[in-house]
């Protein structure tokens, strides 16, 4: 038994080494130890807009000089992120297409296009919110990201988040779903109802790709998008 225990010990030690080295490579200095991170301070917190701005193009030119995965020499571009550092709401895809890929641009393809349109449903402008992807390089072929692709881009992601802190975040399709929430659940099941991330509510929906193959599903995207809306407005409401 005592030996059955020392194992243990010693695979939990090699865990927990694992898993700091890995983020600290990734400029990950605050790391949660008890599985929900705390808020941000300093830029994310107080900061100003132009504070927050600086943050993410520091976390952004990190990113171009430590690209851990094979996908960073096939890329074109990378895919950082782009719209308003003071962002209450965000948009989280799954990873770039061709037309990102090329320029450089989050969603700016025919889903991109129908996610404008999905923004401008709900009065507001891609000036007003902040949109991302887990990924920040191209997978080629537009293949689905594997779940090692999505581990090593997560802490850039998270500290993404930290540094805008949205109030509401909207994760797009399966794939950024499961990746932020770490879950084998469907977007089906899922969708419709806020659950949590990292102490921020968290909507999941279709993917605007998804709606380009299936528009029936339109409605139900739109329903999501009302809850969204209505739910920002309370939360604006009670600063």
């Amino acid at each position: 038994m005592a030996d059955e225990s020392r194992d243990t010990v010693q695979s939990l030690i090699r865990a927990v080494r694992n898993r700091v080295e890995l983020e600290m490579g990734f400029g990950m200095n605050d790391l949660p130890l008890f599985g929900k991170e705390e808020k941000a301070k300093g830029p994310g917190g107080d900061a100003s807009s132009e504070e927050r701005e600086q943050a993410l193009k520091q976390l952004e030119a990190d990113l171009q000089e430590c690209c851990k995965c094979s996908l960073g020499e096939t890329r074109t571009n990378l895919v950082f992120g782009a719209g308003n550092p003071d962002a209450d709401l965000m948009f989280i895809g799954e990873a770039p297409g061709r037309d990102e890929d090329l320029q450089g641009e989050p969603f700016i393809g025919r889903a991109g296009q129908l996610l404008t349109k999905i923004i401008e449903a709900i009065d507001m402008t891609r000036k007003d919110v902040y949109i991302g992807n887990i990924l920040k390089c191209r997978p080629p072929s537009n293949r689905t990201p594997s779940p090692s692709e999505m581990v090593m881009c997560m802490p850039y992601l998270r500290k993404q988040i930290r540094l805008i802190q949205p109030k509401i975040i909207v994760a797009l399709g399966g794939t950024a779903v499961q990746g932020l929430l770490k879950t084998t659940d469907g977007i089906t099941k899922l969708r419709g109802t806020f659950t949590d991330f990292e102490g921020i509510k968290l909507m999941p929906t279709f993917h605007p790709a998804y709606l380009l193959r299936n528009p029936s599903s339109k409605r139900k995207v739109w329903e999501d998008m009302q809850l969204v809306r209505d739910t920002l407005k309370d939360m604006q409401k009670k600063k």
